[in-house]
């Protein structure tokens, strides 16, 4: 008889960290539970903790996002433009055959690493807040991803690899503030997802206090406490 897995559990906290979500969010999933592209709603909660806070099955909720991540494109051949044509978020949206408007806004926040960043970002005049700016991609940026996006028909939960990280020196600004994918490859992790993991599970306490969260819900840390929690891995 094959043994049932014993779920690896999860409270909301540590659902939004591993998820990259502002904490409202995964509370407003759980409530309203959702369907994912593939039609599976969210997870419910398999336990509760102490106070009556609920917890889920970690890896069934990872699945559920796999799965939203792989809103299928239907058959769609992309319109002759420019290569350097700048597109917003909208407009990328429509570019690559996506019924809905936010798609790609929705890609960029809650799916850290799964769609490549914007060539270039406008920010107001004075702003305070640079990552809050107009932001805009190449079409040929939207076509090499679209020729090589994760996902792209297999079914939920198949294994598929990992965007590449980026090359993220160590020697920059110490006070540069960096997002996931930047600290996943500072501290040699192999994804955002394997970071993310780790930081939910408390691997990586010197990141448990975060320098910027954006407007977004995603959380920055600058260069030099980075390089801190890098320093802390290798001495143990």
């Amino acid at each position: 008889m094959t043994s049932r897995r014993t779920p690896r559990l999860a409270d909301a906290e540590e659902l939004a960290a591993a998820h990259q979500l502002a904490l409202s969010r995964i509370y407003t999933l759980a409530n309203d539970r959702p369907a994912n592209a593939a039609g599976v709603t969210f997870p419910e909660p398999v336990d509760k903790k102490a106070g009556g806070g609920r917890l889920w099955d970690a890896d069934a909720v990872a699945e559920w996002f796999a799965g939203r991540q792989q809103a299928r494109l239907v058959e769609h051949t992309p319109p002759t433009r420019d290569p350097q044509d700048l597109l917003t978020a909208a407009q990328a949206s429509r570019f690559l055959g996506y019924k809905n408007a936010n798609q790609v806004t929705t890609f960029v926040r809650e799916h850290p690493g799964y769609f490549p960043d914007p060539d270039v970002v406008e920010t107001m005049p004075n702003s305070k807040k640079p990552e809050s700016g107009r932001r805009l991609w190449r079409v040929q940026t939207l076509l090499d991803w679209m020729a090589t996006r994760p996902g792209s028909g297999k079914r939920v939960g198949a294994k598929r690899s990992a965007p590449p990280l980026p090359s993220v020196p160590a020697d920059g600004d110490p006070d540069e503030l960096l997002g996931a994918t930047q600290a996943a490859a500072l501290l040699g992790y192999k994804s955002v997802n394997s970071f993310s993991s780790s930081l939910s599970q408390g691997n990586l306490p010197l990141l448990l206090e975060t320098d910027e969260v954006t407007q977004g819900g995603r959380r920055r840390w600058t260069r030099r406490r980075i390089l801190d929690q890098a320093a802390q891995r290798r001495s143990r």
